[in-house]
């Protein structure tokens, strides 16, 4: 991956509904360059989807909190990954320390998060959580394609 390639993927990051006549003019090549160049990037697995990013509070989940999942062994936590069927859940991760797992969640109200905070509860094995509600979010993005030194 070239210096190019960072640009091109930065510039996707920000707007991927760019067409590769613009993404051509910024970086300075031809449309097919960039076309095979994004081609090239998706077939790497670089490129993962291209994809809307939509307002929690604007449909109908504006109540965003990150839930610490405690169980009582790895095969549980395994087993927790039923929890991304539900719409609440936008992300999962494994972690290190106190917790076993990390949920993202969004939901309409502290309703809501009980609720689904009672589905999980209802899993053997499961242990505890602890929430934390976000009261604003000043910086929300993926992975940036910038090398670092």
């Amino acid at each position: 991956m070239d210096d190019k390639d960072r640009t091109l993927l930065g510039l996707l990051a920000e707007d991927s509904t760019r067409s590769y006549a613009e993404l051509g003019n910024l970086l300075n090549l031809s449309p097919p360059a960039v076309h095979e160049r994004v081609k090239r990037l998706r077939q790497d697995g670089v490129i993962k989807a291209n994809v809307a990013i939509l307002n929690g509070a604007k449909i109908g989940r504006p109540l965003l909190t990150f839930v610490h999942v405690d169980t009582t062994s790895w095969a549980v936590t395994r087993h927790l990954l039923v929890l991304k069927e539900l719409p609440e859940v936008e992300e999962i991760h494994t972690v290190t320390g106190e917790s076993a797992m990390l949920l993202k969640v969004r939901t309409r109200d502290t309703q809501a998060l009980e609720d689904l905070l009672e589905r999980i509860h209802s899993i053997e094995g499961f242990k505890g959580t602890r929430s934390y509600i976000a009261l604003s979010t000043y910086l929300e993005r993926g992975p940036s394609p910038v090398a670092s030194e």
